[in-house]
């Protein structure tokens, strides 16, 4: 009885120990996207998303498909938005299945002026939600989508 306890208690912690590791590797896949944000380029981006990546802007526009994506972004950070950098305030990581997981961040942006209205958008704060999916043994975002969290 004993060893049964000890061999279930050991896979429970093997089964948490795994469940950590895999959320340092979704982890670092919001921060690929971060980096390549920051430089605009998106240049890493094939490493870190899935070919059929959906992106969801602020506006709620909604783009299908990595390269669609990609020629969306890099537009975006060659005008609006060049220069401008996010940080991470706070991320939190959940489980949907084995090979699911939802990411809530709150980032901090730099300030930048939104061509069409002339608004200048200073100390914001953008709720981002990720759909990062485990594919062939790889964690990938799948989806992003953006949100500024408006201040009262």
């Amino acid at each position: 009885m004993k060893l049964l306890l000890f061999a279930a208690g050991l896979l429970c912690l093997m089964g948490v120990a795994r469940g950590s590791d895999d959320e340092q590797l979704v982890r670092e896949v919001v921060k690929s996207f971060v980096t390549d944000y920051n430089n605009g380029d998106f240049k890493n981006a094939p490493s870190y998303t899935t070919d059929d990546w959906v992106h969801i802007n602020p506006g709620g526009g909604l783009t299908r498909g990595r390269d669609e994506v990609l020629e969306e972004v890099r537009a975006i950070h060659k005008t609006m938005l060049k220069g401008v950098s996010i940080t991470i305030d706070s991320m939190t990581v959940h489980f949907v299945t084995r090979d699911v997981a939802l990411v809530n961040a709150i980032h901090k942006s730099d300030s930048y002026v939104t061509p069409e209205d002339g608004v200048k958008h200073e100390n914001e704060r953008q709720m981002k939600t990720y759909v990062v999916v485990k594919h062939n043994g790889k964690w990938l975002l799948a989806l992003d989508q953006n949100t500024i969290i408006s201040n009262p």
